[in-house]
């Protein structure tokens, strides 16, 4: 008599053997060149494969907000301050501490948070930061209330409110 475990194995073991064999497809050797150099030369053209010791040290992919009316506005309203980190996949903008006078103790530091690509004026989230300093090494660093961040705000709204109407106006011609 047969143990029933071991018609379970049998089922189980028949189950996975025929279960292998069915989904074969012929590989298409003949799509490919027979020559290694040139397979090879392919791969590297088309950007497959990797190499070791790559001696190839530039940049890698930039992205251009040429064409992102609000991020253009926001640099060129902010040009005359020094840039600490820019970036446009990120969608931030953030000065470096800004001084107009170099004998005076205080400074400001704005950024500007891009939450829309939308001209409107819940896209951008700006932050004024003011850092006074009693010495070198003694500073305090707050977030500036005032009329600044909504005075860029506007500034920065209008100004991409104009390169829009300049870029359809172009477009049109």
């Amino acid at each position: 008599m047969i143990n029933i475990k071991t018609v379970f194995v049998i089922i189980l073991l028949s189950f996975f053997l025929t279960s292998c064999g069915g989904g074969l497809t012929e590989h298409k050797a003949r799509k490919y060149d027979p020559d290694p150099a040139k397979r090879v030369a392919k791969n590297l053209e088309e950007g497959r494969g990797f190499r070791l010791l790559d001696t190839n040290k530039g940049g890698g992919v930039f992205e251009f907000a040429s064409s992102n009316e609000l991020w253009r506005a926001s640099l060129d309203t902010i040009d005359f301050m020094p840039l600490s980190s820019v970036n446009y996949s990120g969608g931030i903008i953030i000065t470096d501490w800004y001084s107009t006078d170099s004998t005076t103790n205080e400074s400001i530091k704005i950024s500007i948070r891009f939450l829309s690509n939308e001209i409107r004026s819940d896209a951008l989230n700006i932050k004024v930061f003011n850092k006074k300093c009693v010495e070198l090494s003694n500073c305090v660093i707050s977030e500036k209330a005032g009329n600044i961040a909504p005075e860029l705000r506007e500034k920065i709204l209008k100004t991409a409110a104009i390169y829009k109407r300049e870029k359809k106006d172009k477009d049109k011609k």
